[in-house]
């Protein structure tokens, strides 16, 4: 994607919530001219943004997407060039235009993003060049519309030739395909999924697994973190996090990552369930966390480094990239991340030990 972002100053800008709903909406007035701060342009794309924090990551870095023949695919190609990402396997489609964004921002109020996706929803199989899979780790962005027809195959592919498959799955593709993505599961080795998207699962994951599930005993005073606390909800179903990460694991996957904003973010494995608070930090645009977090969280765990550490790095890595209005000026290279996450011990991460029908407690923080 191309991304043309509007800065805002907070007092043009209106913010209405919804009383008793999570969802809050940005009034502009009707037929005048907002004067804008700036208007900058940037190139972004879940693919992009994860193949640039990859690349700043030391990895040796490919990307498979398909971009129009226009001054945008031009744009994005000489982005990628210039960090180092190979763009061999780029499919060029000479009918459908490159995929753009407008974002509407201010330093105060959540970005609005208006999105075309162009070339990007036109992925087939044919695309699929056998040898692009053939790596150490295959990580899979949002998929939509025809392109998201291809992920089992995306999938399939990249086990058959051994690499570790990294999935950061979107909410259309997860409420149109729930079924095809839960059956792709045991091919899955890292998931990482937002609150949204996660809600999005619950009904498919009810009709196998039930409604509900365990909540993991506190100590006297202690307050969980608000998602534990609340479990998700999803299509009018509940569904703890503890009997949400349980049905995600007996489907197959190993690593799941939830992200929850400021609200921090949850990593499962088998039976240990670590939570990690949000950084601290100002932050400008929270546009990119999403693709910071679960791209260098795949990027720790393929180099073989403990859940606790690579959860850690991606919340600071994260924390960076909303420090800036666009995706990637934040992202970290790597021995600048390794510092900081070995300086940074405010960070505390608090662990829990899943069992079959409770979770046993356990606060920990993580030294370098």
């Amino acid at each position: 994607m191309v991304d043309t972002i509007a800065i805002i100053e907070s007092d043009r800008i209106e913010r209405m919530s919804m009383l008793n709903a999570d969802t809050s909406f940005l009034l502009l007035e009707e037929g005048r001219k907002t004067e804008a701060l700036d208007v900058f342009t940037y190139a972004g794309g879940g693919a992009v943004n994860t193949s640039v924090a990859l690349s700043r990551l030391g990895f040796d870095t490919s990307i498979l997407v398909k971009l129009g023949r226009d001054t945008r695919a031009d744009f994005l190609l000489t982005r990628l060039t210039d960090e180092g990402v190979s763009t061999r396997w780029v499919i060029r489609d000479a009918d459908a235009p490159t995929g753009a964004s407008v974002i509407v921002s201010s330093h105060d109020r959540n970005a609005a993003v208006f999105t075309f996706r162009g070339a990007n929803t036109l992925l087939s199989s044919g695309d699929l060049t056998a040898s692009a899979f053939a790596v150490d780790l295959v990580y899979i962005s949002s998929l939509s519309n025809r392109s998201a027809d291809c992920f089992p195959t995306i999938v399939e592919k990249a086990k058959a030739n051994g690499a570790l498959v990294a999935v950061n799955a979107g909410v259309r593709q997860l409420s149109v395909r729930s079924g095809t993505f839960l059956e792709s599961l045991k091919k899955i080795d890292i998931l990482a999924i937002n609150r949204r998207e996660a809600e999005a699962l619950v009904p498919g994951l009810v009709a196998q697994f039930g409604e509900g599930g365990p909540t993991p005993p506190l100590e006297a005073g202690e307050q969980p973190p608000p998602l534990l606390a609340r479990g998700l909800l999803g299509g009018g179903y509940e569904m703890s996090l503890p009997a949400f990460f349980k049905a995600l694991h007996s489907l197959g996957t190993t690593y799941v990552m939830l992200t929850d904003g400021l609200g921090g973010a949850f990593v499962s494995e088998n039976d240990t369930l670590i939570y990690c608070p949000a950084a601290d930090t100002t932050v400008a645009s929270t546009t990119g966390a999403g693709d910071a977090m679960a791209s260098t969280f795949a990027a720790f765990i393929a180099l073989r480094q403990p859940i606790d550490v690579a959860l850690r790095a991606a919340t600071i890595n994260a924390s960076c990239v909303v420090a800036y209005i666009d995706t990637q000026t934040g992202l970290m290279r790597r021995e600048a991340l390794d510092a900081r996450v070995n300086a940074n011990s405010r960070l505390r991460i608090r662990k829990w030990r899943m069992q079959p029908s409770r979770i046993a407690n356990e606060n920990t923080a993580v030294k370098g």
